[in-house]
Formats: structure tokens, C-alpha cells, sequence
């Protein structure tokens, strides 16, 4: 279904959402992969990294709203905690074509959720974590908004990595 024949509320999330992905991707543009996984800057932050972590936080989201809390991973499980923490890196054997591969599907899944999803208000009770607030609920529109502030950030981020490799800036 074309945005022009959707709902105007959620034409303009698909947008944003694709407005954004274009920025993070665009700072990838003819990188090699040793490039991807440089770490630029004083942080371990990378390009492919960036990417590769966006895509897996949007991954969560996306399963939260279909299938509430259950699909967020844990920070107090160690296996979850380091499968988080090597989300923001490129490891032996990834390639930035498979970082965007992966991307990619994940973003079908989420913009197939926006085009879909019967209810926007629908919502799901957030996950015990000090960083929500107790009892809290999100919404699904709620959720499509953070992994939109999300990737608006880490395009930021690989925005200053990008440039700080080779002086390709995404705008500017």
C-alpha cells in the first residue's frame, strides 16, 4: 500500500521513518567494511555498528508491540546484556552489505506494522526496568515515535563517525 492511500497519521510516521533511515544509511555510503568498523572517535561507536544497533533496537520495538514485554531483551541477563552491547559492533565476519541486508528487513517488518496494525492506541504494559516508569503502557503510535527519535540519534552519531573517518558529512 502507497503512503498516498494511507491514513495521513500513519503516511507521516512511514516518512519520518524513512526520512531518518536515509540519513543513517546515507553515512555509509562507500565505505569499505574495515571502514564501518572503525571506531572514529574517542567512543567505541561505529558506522556499521550504528546501524547494525538501530536495526536490532527497532527489531525489539517492533516485537513489543506485537508481543508485549516478553520481546524486549532483558539488561539483567547476561547473555541478553552482551548481545546488547555487541549490537553497537561490527563483528569477524560481518560485512556492512549484511548490516544493511539485516536493516532493511527489519525496517519491511516495522513499516508493514505501521501500514497494518488495526489500532494505533493499542498498547502494551512496558517492562519492569528503573529506566520506566512503574506500571507504565505505550502505545504502539508510542513505540513507531521512539524508534523514530532513536534513529534520528544514532544517524546523529554516525553522522560525526562518518566524518571523522574520511570528511563525508550526511548534510552540509
Amino acid at each position: 500500500m502507497a503512503t498516498a492511500t494511507l491514513p495521513p497519521e500513519r503516511a507521516d510516521l512511514l516518512e519520518t521513518l524513512q526520512k531518518h533511515r536515509f540519513f543513517l544509511r546515507h553515512t555509509a555510503r562507500d565505505l569499505t567494511d574495515e571502514q564501518a568498523g572503525q571506531h572514529s572517535t574517542a567512543s567505541e561507536l561505529c558506522v556499521g555498528g550504528l546501524i547494525k544497533h538501530t536495526a536490532y533496537i527497532e527489531a525489539g520495538w517492533a516485537g513489543f508491540i506485537v508481543e508485549g514485554a516478553a520481546a524486549l531483551s532483558s539488561g539483567a541477563d547476561p547473555a541478553a546484556y552482551e548481545q546488547h552491547a555487541n549490537s553497537f559492533r561490527m563483528l569477524p565476519g560481518e560485512t556492512l552489505a549484511g548490516v544493511l541486508a539485516a536493516y532493511d528487513q527489519v525496517a519491511g517488518r516495522t513499516d508493514e506494522l505501521v501500514r497494518t496494525l488495526p489500532d494505533l492506541d493499542a498498547g502494551q504494559p512496558l517492562p519492569e526496568a528503573p529506566w520506566f516508569e512503574a506500571g507504565a503502557r505505550w502505545s504502539a503510535r508510542r513505540v513507531f515515535l521512539h524508534i523514530i527519535a532513536e534513529t534520528a540519534q544514532h544517524a546523529g552519531h554516525a553522522d560525526i563517525v562518518r566524518e571523522a573517518i574520511d570528511g563525508a558529512k550526511s548534510m552540509g
